[in-house]
């Protein structure tokens, strides 16, 4: 992979122990992938940051970078951490997880990243055009990035994102590359989508049963709703989509496959392995002003955590009902509900479904957030 004498000066550790150590990452992941080079991008999005997910050794990587006094040189923001610090008092987590999680953030924020505790960076700034180069590693915000805004990123790791914050480069390579962005396969879709969890079943089920970049036909989803179809290709090896007459125009490409009310149902009972819930859970990707609204306007009566950015959040928390939590800072997925007493929880997020099953044991509930609020 070629280098210029900038890059190479960094690689030899003529600008410090902290960029040698980005460098060698960046080099590393590069030659793996054929990369003929680095290129510039505009902004990076950095996961592993909660504690349940990094545990000690991630806090132990982190403050030796953060230690060697590197910091990001583009637009860096954060995804969730494992707690909302303004109330995990309130919500029962425990004091020694707060601290190491503080630990952790304050290590990113000596590296110069924005505090932002948010998967969905395009909601609050980190907004890139058409056609920009970025770094992102939050896997739904990646899907959404390339596949709705048009930005181009590959599926990054926390430590990759990281590195080339820090260098303020990515290997040119992947989804970069204007020949790797065609769809693959054509989704043809014939079943009415009612909800966000009808796109998350159908993102679901696309993402577990095929890889490349899907197509799909017969759907009209606004902002949200590509949220929330995104997020859930992710659970699979997608990092793309495009949907017919939206965001593409041409022909389509590859098998076409179709997908109607027999595999959204197969996601929903695939998701699901418990009928009552302790809590219902929503905000995975976190919730739009609208989202929320939408919640807040049910008037519901059973007890709902609604996860959010800090932003969002100061907008809602004078005006809920007690049943009503808003959460910033965090998800369902990354922060220890098992610890807290929660064994089961009803979600309309594909994703949350499946890691909150299979990283936290939780008994869980996919389903659309009407039926829930009815639980």
């Amino acid at each position: 992979m070629y280098l210029t004498k900038e890059e190479e000066r960094i690689l030899d550790g003529e600008e410090g122990e902290g960029l040698q150590k980005a460098m060698e990452i960046l080099v590393a992941l590069g030659e793996i992938n054929e990369a003929d080079r680095l290129m510039p991008i505009s902004s990076a999005q950095v996961s592993g940051v909660s504690y349940k997910t990094i545990g000690d050794a991630g806090l132990e990587f982190l403050s030796d970078m953060a230690s060697t006094g590197a910091r990001v040189r583009v637009l860096t923001t954060l995804n969730p951490m494992g707690v909302d610090p303004s109330i995990w008092r309130e919500l029962g987590y425990r004091e020694d997880f707060v601290n190491k999680q503080m630990r952790i953030v304050n290590a990113y924020k000596a590296m110069g990243i924005l505090l932002s505790c948010t998967c969905t960076p395009y909601l609050i700034g980190n907004l890139p055009t058409r056609g920009e180069h970025i770094a992102w590693a939050e896997s739904s915000a990646v899907v959404f990035a390339n596949s709705v805004l048009g930005a181009k990123t590959n599926r990054e790791s926390g430590v990759s994102a990281l590195a080339s914050a820090l260098i303020g480069e990515a290997p040119c390579y992947g989804l970069h590359l204007d020949e790797n962005r065609n769809p693959t396969i054509t989704i043809e879709v014939d079943a009415e989508l009612k909800n966000q969890s009808d796109y998350a079943a159908l993102g679901y089920y696309v993402g577990k049963s095929f890889g490349g970049i899907p197509l799909f036909k017969g759907i009209k989803p606004g902002m949200e709703e590509m949220k929330a179809l995104g997020a859930a290709l992710a659970v699979g090896s997608i990092s793309m989509f495009y949907v017919d007459g939206i965001t593409y125009s041409g022909s389509a490409l590859g098998d076409k496959i179709n997908v109607g009310i027999e595999e959204l149902r197969n996601s929903y009972e695939s998701l699901t392995n418990t009928e009552d819930v302790d809590v219902v859970c929503v905000g995975c990707p976190h919730y739009s002003l609208k989202e929320i609204q939408e919640v807040l306007q049910a008037k519901p009566s059973r007890d709902i955590w609604i996860f959010t950015c800090r932003q969002n959040k100061v907008l809602f928390e004078k005006k809920l009902d007690e049943n009503i939590k808003i959460i910033a800072d965090t998800c369902m997925v990354v922060s220890p509900l098992e610890d807290l007493g929660i064994s089961s929880i009803g979600v309309n997020s594909a994703k949350a479904a499946f890691y909150s099953a299979n990283l936290s044991g939780l008994k869980v509930r996919f389903d659309s957030l009407e039926n829930m609020l009815k639980l």
